[in-house]
């Protein structure tokens, strides 16, 4: 095995949280870091067109291409799972939907933790940090900073009934879902730059990747952590058939994601010792913690076919349209082609007993089978709901030594009667949101899941039939206080039982945010590079 190099930091990942992580501690000129990257460069077209994303998932250049076990709350359906595969991880790939979530899931965090500095009061200004918001800088946003967020490039007539309709159902229109309540109707803000995408690969690796004492390796396929004892001292990885090896004189710190991070755990002989032993790796540390845990958000696509309203669908399969688009986004970055899977957001209540939104609905004026299949050729939208705060749980367990080898994925879907019953209240909310007046001149019609399902046994079969992964698997490396057997690391995200060891991505939620994932995996680890400089610090004073 040959031997990479020494460094003060070897980071394995380079994605949301990775690119992050690289930037903040390379800063300091007297700190050496190395980012290790399983995947390529990010300099592929539709990476940074934002509908490649259509293109970009299930395409083994950009995309892991994962599938999860069979389901049995998607009634034994095996689904995809992306995530992204090279710089800048699944910011390469993703919906590029700016959310924080809301102010009681990090208060939980705290209290979960014992910790108040994941209290929503001192995590929002680590969100301000990174964030160059297009409104300007105020107590709520930052601006001038690395995360740019926009406003989408483009309207829909349809979207704008739907939200319509949505006020007349009793939810209000909201101008910014991110301050702490993300009630209400309204356009979803995306991380984009003038009609580009914006990962973090642009927003903080780039930057960066001038500075000598930072090293960037992409193909870097990541083995195991190098031990002494219970000591990380590295990291050991493939690049073109090459064993070799990547020394740390201060921490290793992943950054591999919800299955990455698990997965180079477990390898390493830190996991459920059962586990392990079944596999034949030599047991470190029983952790049985380490890829347990595993949360997503499961949305159920409802899709309405409607008359006398122009959708996507139209548009996508004519040829004049694909040229108008393409025109229109070659001389103005406008239009469909700088589109966001979903434009139009929505977060409610299931019930009156709930307190705060539960319920996220991603709408977009288009629909398809499937993700992958084409477009149909009749007019209609789709109206995405997913509970926010699932409480089903699954899990992540590699499935051998070899890193190729693909983890075994069980998310557990709607495993949790809680979320069967709030998945049928969904479903519902849906349909009194469409039978609102603001559509009727539309005539809309339920394609997905059809008329036909009324009860509440016939939609929960539904929702097994058309749920999927809206793609933000988190939790398996779960912070927690010390008497919390399934937590993997403290609030400081250093691995319980391992010295020179953090694990800083969104593995590390105790509970699922309130939206999408992306930004706050760049909060944590914009807080996790101020925790570990400062433990630098405390070790060289």
């Amino acid at each position: 095995m040959r031997t990479f190099g020494h460094f003060d930091y070897v980071i394995a990942g380079a994605g949301a949280a990775g690119c992050v992580l690289a930037n903040r501690l390379s800063a300091d000129p007297d700190v050496s870091v190395l980012l290790l990257e399983g995947g390529g460069k990010d300099d592929w077209l539709w990476i940074h067109i934002p509908v490649g994303y259509l293109f970009c998932i299930g395409n083994p250049r950009t995309d892991w291409c994962y599938k999860t076990e069979p389901e049995p709350g998607l009634n034994g359906r095996t689904i995809n799972y992306a995530r992204g595969k090279g710089l800048g991880g699944s910011t390469s790939i993703n919906a590029m939907i700016y959310m924080r979530g809301q102010a009681r899931d990090y208060d939980e965090w705290a209290a979960l933790t014992g910790d108040d500095g994941w209290a929503w009061e001192n995590v929002l200004p680590m969100f301000r940090r990174s964030e160059d918001h297009w409104r300007g800088a105020s107590d709520i946003h930052g601006s001038g900073n690395e995360w740019r967020v926009e406003r989408q490039r483009l309207r829909w007539d349809i979207l704008d009934r739907f939200a319509e309709a949505a006020e007349q159902a009793g939810i209000p229109k909201t101008a910014d879902f991110n301050g702490g309540d993300n009630s209400g109707v309204g356009a979803f803000e995306v991380n984009q730059k003038r009609g580009l995408r914006w990962s973090s690969s642009k927003a903080f690796l780039r930057p960066a990747l001038n500075r000598p004492n930072l090293a960037v390796v992409t193909g870097a396929l990541i083995e195991t952590l190098s031990m002494e004892g219970r000591r990380a001292t590295g990291v050991v990885f493939q690049r073109d058939g090459v064993r070799q090896l990547a020394c740390s004189g201060g921490e290793v710190i992943l950054a591999a994601g919800s299955l990455g991070s698990p997965a180079i755990l477990q390898r390493s002989g830190i996991g459920d010792a059962g586990h392990l032993q079944t596999l034949g790796i030599p047991v470190v540390l029983d952790a049985p913690g380490v890829g347990a845990n595993l949360q997503d958000h499961l949305q159920l696509r409802s899709v309405y076919r409607v008359q006398g309203i122009k959708t996507l669908n139209q548009q996508a399969n004519s040829l004049w349209g694909k040229f108008v688009m393409g025109m229109d986004f070659a001389l103005r970055r406008r239009g469909p082609l700088t589109m966001a899977p979903s434009q139009l957001g929505l977060f409610a209540r299931s019930g009156e007993a709930v307190a705060t939104p539960d319920l996220e609905y991603h709408v977009q004026p288009l629909s398809l089978d499937k993700f992958g299949d084409p477009l149909h050729r009749f007019p209609a939208f789709t109206a995405s709901v997913c509970n926010l705060r699932p409480k089903s749980r699954g899990h992540v367990r590699i499935t051998g030594r070899d890193p190729h080898l693909a983890p075994a994925i069980a998310p557990g879907y709607l495993s949790h009667p809680e979320d069967r019953l709030k998945a049928v209240s969904a479903l519902r909310l849906t349909r009194r949101i469409v039978a609102q007046p603001a559509l009727a001149p539309f005539s809309p019609e339920e394609h997905l899941p059809g008329t036909d399902v009324q009860s509440d046994d016939e939609l929960l079969k539904a929702a097994g039939d058309i749920g999927t992964t809206i793609f933000h698997p988190v939790g398996t490396c779960k912070m927690g206080v010390r008497d919390d057997h399934g937590a993997v690391t403290d609030s400081r995200l250093r691995v319980r039982g391992i010295d020179g060891l953090r694990v800083v991505d969104a593995s590390i939620m105790p509970t699922i945010t309130s939206g999408n994932t992306s930004s706050p995996t760049i909060m944590i680890a914009e807080r996790g590079a101020r925790m570990i400089l400062a433990d630098r610090k405390k070790r060289t004073m």
